[in-house]
């Protein structure tokens, strides 16, 4: 994929981020793991109704940051790891000016830390 398409989704994955709602649901999604959630239980949890909730899960699944199945009559959603890992590589391939020493105290900084 060029550049400008990397830039134009990140634009997109970043716009899907940049409300209060869906980025509280997308850290609820990557805290949940590969279980994810319901469509139901997501909504209830960040206190929005379902209508609204489905709204924003549409935009973050669009955005390429979720993921959605059919379990019967219930949608579960998965964080979609790629797509993080993907827009995460982005903003930080150019980082470090060739140096990757600049960034270790960043990277240090990420865990998987259930505890925090």
């Amino acid at each position: 994929m060029n550049d400008l398409n990397s830039q134009v989704w990140a634009v997109d994955a970043l716009s899907a981020l940049a409300h209060e709602t869906r980025l509280s649901v997308f850290r609820m999604l990557i805290q949940a793991g590969p279980e994810g959630h319901v469509a139901g239980a997501i909504a209830e949890r960040a206190g929005v109704p379902q209508s609204t909730m489905s709204h924003h899960l549409s935009t973050l699944e669009r955005a390429g940051l979720v993921q959605s199945e059919r379990e019967s009559r219930l949608i579960r959603y998965r964080a979609n790891y790629a797509g993080m890992q993907r827009l995460l590589t982005f903003l930080m391939q150019d980082c470090c000016q060739g140096a990757p020493e600049m960034c270790s105290d960043l990277i240090a900084k990420i865990r998987c830390d259930t505890s925090a």
